[in-house]
């Protein structure tokens, strides 16, 4: 069962090899053997994934239609609201609250017959890079616990990478979605801002926040990317009105496609082990017969600060609403209404979420919004701009995903501008709000997994994913498992 991937699976239960609660049972049992090695998790309800399990299993067994994904176990980043199971962003200030109702990416996983096994962990509210920042402890890489996997959604990338299942769902704001797939050599999609509904997703960053999938191959990610896509009236700023389709592909291959390689991003600040296995795969795309352009990606440095000033501005305003009133942790040692406030949040809050309310609390205030968030705003527009001009000329854009391989846990936790630059090549994409993909497509020299990004124009993901597909119809990275997990 576990040498399935996600469309396997669900196709041998539709042919009566495997039951659902046969696949939901397996998948339960690996993920107490495995997660006590790696930490993906923060909760799981057998009870209601078997409940679930019989019950899509009654649908088909009826003959009712539903997904090509239907009875496949799947789990969920902790910052996506979820009916049933406990959503607490990996803090302490919403330790033990549960939602009242499903975010809309929950209810089409639903309707399309998945099986929610339980909730992953993450950075503490998404702010991080690493998973090390949560008040439940770190995520540790499948390839070698003693480092990171990635982060935000380092659980949501640790558990598939490891065995323990087949699909999840990430949340992308800067590269939280691509930079564990790449540290952990799993695909995974940043789809286009606007195309995946964002309602009950518990926000960082209002305009970069997407949901996205994670899976082994990008061909499992395409499937449960069509499940999620689409309009939801209850977001506004989810603009796409019918779910991706990707089923047709390229007819020529790869031929007469145009791909841009930055050279900037191979010059400094790149590990080799990354640089040549990111190399190594532009030539595969030229030898199945893209032309591979090189050019000067404009702007990288004011990518990094301008994203930060912004995502800490719109998390500070964000953020404000967990004051030990309304619900979440509460100051037991506060008396008076001002020390509920303040001591329930310094108490609630982790360090790095404490940093960057701090910092969008400053660049928002009187007398240096002009100096800060305006500037990281009219850099943003120049941004965006800048994209779109790469795209008259280029199809996508291949890119190295991070500088550098998963380092060890603890060695840049404290480090917050080592850990920032980082996410050089990612943050520029949420920025603009456009797609952009992981795939592995190597090691490097300490046998660590290297990801190779792809970036398309807004809502080119079809693009992206036919040429992802054709790489790896010629590749087998996305095939390699970290040892006999299961």
């Amino acid at each position: 069962m576990f040498e399935l991937n996600a469309l396997e699976l669900s196709q041998a239960i539709r042919e009566k090899k495997l039951t659902v609660v046969e696949v939901v049972s397996a998948y339960l049992d690996a993920v107490k053997k495995i997660d006590e090695k790696i930490n993906a998790f923060l909760c799981i309800n057998a009870e209601y994934a078997l409940s679930k399990a019989r019950e899509i299993q009654k649908k088909l067994d009826a003959g009712e239609e539903l997904s090509k994904l239907a009875g496949v176990p799947i789990a969920i980043k902790d910052n996506i609201s979820t009916k049933g199971f406990k959503t607490t962003c990996a803090s302490k200030i919403l330790d033990g609250f549960e939602p009242i109702y499903d975010a809309t990416v929950i209810e089409k996983l639903e309707a399309a017959g998945l099986i929610i096994i339980g909730k992953l962990n993450m950075d503490e509210f998404a702010m991080g890079g690493s998973s090390e920042t949560g008040a439940f402890g770190a995520v540790r890489n499948p390839w070698d616990i003693s480092r990171v996997a990635g982060g935000s959604s380092g659980g949501s990338a640790a558990a598939v990478a490891a065995g323990a299942l087949p699909l999840s769902l990430g949340t992308d704001t800067g590269g939280s979605i691509r930079q564990p797939c790449a540290f952990c050599g799993v695909s995974g999609i940043k789809p286009t801002y606007g195309a995946i509904s964002r309602y009950g997703l518990v926000a960082y960053a209002s305009s970069l926040d997407q949901i996205g999938p994670i899976g082994r191959s990008i061909e499992e990610c395409a499937a449960l990317l069509e499940i999620i896509s689409g309009e939801d009236n209850k977001d506004a700023t989810c603009v796409m009105q019918k779910p991706f389709a990707f089923t047709e592909r390229f007819k020529n291959k790869l031929n007469g496609i145009k791909i841009g390689l930055p050279t900037n991003y191979f010059e400094k600040g790149i590990d080799n082990g990354v640089k040549n296995a990111v190399l190594a795969a532009a030539k595969t795309f030229k030898e199945a017969g893209a032309s591979v352009i090189e050019f000067n990606m404009p702007f990288t440095e004011y990518m990094v600060p301008s994203y930060y000033i912004i995502a800490s501005a719109e998390a500070s305003s964000n953020l404000s609403r967990y004051d030990g009133v309304k619900y979440g942790y509460r100051s037991k040692n506060a008396v008076t209404l001002n020390e509920v406030y303040r001591m329930s949040r310094n108490e609630g809050f982790g360090l790095e979420v404490k940093r960057r309310i701090m910092l969008g609390s400053f660049v928002l205030s009187s007398g240096y919004y002009d100096a800060y968030y305006k500037k990281a705003s009219d850099a943003r527009s120049l941004i965006k701009s800048a994209y779109e001009k790469l795209f008259e000329q280029f199809d996508m854009i291949l890119s190295p995903v991070a500088p550098t391989t998963a380092y060890k846990l603890g060695e840049n936790i404290d480090d917050p501008m080592k850990m920032y630059m980082g996410d050089i090549y990612t943050v520029s994409i949420n920025l603009a709000g456009l797609p952009a993909l992981s795939i592995p497509c190597g090691f490097d020299e300490q046998g660590l997994p290297v990801g190779l990004q792809l970036t398309g124009n807004a809502y080119s993901e079809a693009t992206l994913i036919n040429a992802a597909r054709e790489y790896q119809s010629i590749t087998d990275w996305h095939t390699k498992k970290p040892g006999d997990v299961i």
